[in-house]
């Protein structure tokens, strides 16, 4: 084994450096192309809180009357989305269960009567005839023309029968096509044009290049399909919207959330005490590199879950909690494969070798079949939004990750720095049984030759 890898050092000293500066400072503002990255808040080392921790508002909508399509529930999502950011939420969950649900969470809300009537209005569509006063349409009059999203009966992406460019197809209804074909005959070849507005935001301002008499047609432009997917939706989220009802309401108090941190709090430093006291006294030097290697796993996760990041709950909190003994147990494979080698009498640094080297595929094993009971229990808490089960399954699966890295790069070189230092001339200190022991030599064993008188 190598003494050390001073270069990896390094990089490990400058990852714990930015990790420690990141949740050092509250808030975070980096200028980027295209925006600023901006992370924290108000909350404890400005980490994004969950609802069971912040407190505010959990609700349970479902679809009223007929069985809705995909379509129509992409629309209410997008629909309560778009309000949601409105409100100024930070961070709200949003997410389908089953064919007719949906579930909202809303950290940190504490008016819930208006939370409920922002997301429980129907979408509104309207369409507008703009009558444009320049070649740009910077300067423009708009008109109601009577047509809403009651008057259209489908919006769908598709493909331009000719260039196979995205496209949104539309189709209003019998009695509606006959308004929307006078409106197209009348700025048909002109700068005019019919402006979509979903709840008074404008979504497209398209020009007619003919009438459209019949009341389907498509709009074109230059859309990504995705963008052509996305305008659909909304078109779909404004006709004959899905009505949506309460059907399960839940206030998380603010004071039992900073209660629930509280105590997540204490539950976590009283773990991470045990662990650094079994370690220490039992392992003695290795014990001293699994609590930095074990420190340093704490500094990367609270960094990962500002910067990426990862909304904390009880559930999240938890799986951290249960992470910190996991972040250990590959350094006492590590640990107990060295005094193996060390019993048999060979050398530290040959110890650490080999300690590492069968100690690795134990470690790969059992980390990836936490993997992938993780994998199974976010898929099954997306499917039936529990969203206390995606949690524990996203914290725990960054856990195990992260102390992999701990354990391989960064526990492999701190005990690569041990050996540099004196405390390598004393092996007992590197096994939990004391000093090893010599290995036998071939002649211990055998009667010692001696004189003896014939009588």
């Amino acid at each position: 084994m190598r003494r050390i890898n001073w270069k990896t050092l390094v990089i490990i000293v400058l990852m714990v450096g930015i990790a420690v500066a990141s949740i050092s400072v509250q808030r975070i503002s980096i200028p980027v192309p295209g925006g600023d990255f901006a992370r924290g808040g108000k909350s404890l080392l400005g980490l994004q809180l969950g609802l069971d921790l912040q407190g505010g508002v959990h609700l349970v909508y479902e679809a009223a009357g007929v069985e809705p399509t995909d379509e129509q529930m992409e629309g209410v999502m997008s629909t309560i989305r778009r309000r949601v950011d409105a409100f100024g939420v930070t961070e709200p969950v949003i997410q389908r269960m089953g064919t007719r649900r949906v579930l909202v969470q809303l950290p940190g809300v504490t008016d819930v009567g208006q939370a409920k009537q922002l997301i429980g209005q129907t979408a509104r569509l309207e369409f507008k005839e703009r009558t444009c006063e320049d070649i740009e349409c910077a300067k423009f009059t708009d008109k109601d023309t009577g047509l809403t999203g009651e008057d259209l009966a489908r919006a769908f992406a598709g493909q331009h029968p000719t260039t196979g460019q995205a496209v949104v197809n539309f189709e209003f209804k019998s009695s509606a096509a006959r308004v929307f074909g006078e409106l197209t005959t009348r700025i048909a070849g002109t700068n005019n044009r019919i402006a979509v507005f979903l709840d008074d935001t404008e979504l497209i301002a398209p020009v007619a290049r003919q009438a459209i008499l019949t009341g389907t047609g498509f709009i074109e432009g230059r859309f990504t399909t995705e963008e052509a997917r996305t305008l659909a939706i909304q078109l779909e989220s404004g006709r004959l919207p899905v009505p949506i009802e309460v059907i399960q309401e839940r206030d998380v108090d603010a004071t039992l959330g900073a209660e629930s941190l509280r105590q997540s709090l204490v539950a976590g430093l009283i773990g991470f005490g045990l662990v650094v006291f079994f370690m220490l006294a039992y392992y003695k030097v290795p014990g001293v590199v699994a609590v930095l290697a074990l420190l340093t796993y704490s500094v990367f996760m609270l960094a990962v879950f500002k910067l990426v990041p990862v909304t904390l709950t009880v559930a999240g909190v938890a799986a951290f909690v249960l992470s910190l003994g996991m972040a250990v147990d590959a350094n006492v494979l590590i640990f107990e494969r060295m005094k193996e080698e060390l019993r048999q009498g060979r050398t530290l640094l040959a110890s650490m070798q080999i300690g590492f080297s069968r100690a690795w595929p134990s470690i790969r094993d059992s980390n990836f079949t936490t993997f992938i009971i993780c994998a199974v229990l976010f898929w099954f808490g997306k499917q039936f939004g529990a969203t206390q089960v995606t949690g524990f399954a996203l914290t725990l699966f960054i856990g195990v990750a992260t102390s992999m890295f701990t354990a391989i790069v960064v526990t492999r070189n701190l005990l690569g720095l041990a050996a540099l230092l004196p405390v390598r001339h004393y092996p007992g200190l590197f096994s939990p049984e004391g000093a090893p022991r010599r290995a036998a030599s071939p002649e211990e064993g055998r009667p010692r030759p001696t004189f003896t008188e014939r009588s």
